[in-house]
């Protein structure tokens, strides 16, 4: 677990583990769908330490996230198993290695007040009632 480096750390959770992170801190997660070079947002955050305060709980840390930068994908080192039984003839090998993302903490807390904003005037706009649409009468067959 790396360090924090500043007074600012988080916790979220990433491939069903989790990660302590501070602005800045890199660190190995299991393989992510993202590109090398592009931005994403851990939205499972269960901790956010600034200094004395500390924020857990599900009403605290509501639209909370982290933005993380993705640095490139690796794999993990070589894990060996190796089981034998003496004068059994029982020898079996395996092996495996764990592919990893490398991330890059970029922020940590709320989206920034300039996206807010947008996202308000586009809420103000009336939204159009619907009317019901007439049903087409078919004429009564006459027997």
């Amino acid at each position: 677990m790396p360090e924090p480096s500043g007074p600012l750390t988080a916790v979220v959770v990433s491939g069903g583990k989790q990660y302590r992170v501070g602005l800045g801190d890199r660190i190995l997660v299991d393989r992510l769908r993202a590109e090398p070079g592009s931005e994403l947002k851990l939205d499972r955050v269960l901790l956010i330490a600034d200094g004395t305060t500390t924020r857990v709980g599900l009403h605290e840390l509501m639209g909370q996230s982290v933005t993380a930068r993705v640095i490139a994908h690796r794999r993990g080192p070589k894990v060996d198993v190796i089981r034998y039984k003496s004068k059994k003839r029982v020898r079996v090998h395996r092996g495996a290695r764990a592919d990893l993302t490398a991330l890059e903490t970029l922020a940590i807390g709320a989206p920034k007040a300039a996206e807010e904003p947008a996202k308000a005037e586009k809420d103000e706009k009336p939204a159009r009632a619907r009317t019901p649409r007439k049903r087409a009468e078919k004429p009564a067959e006459e027997t």
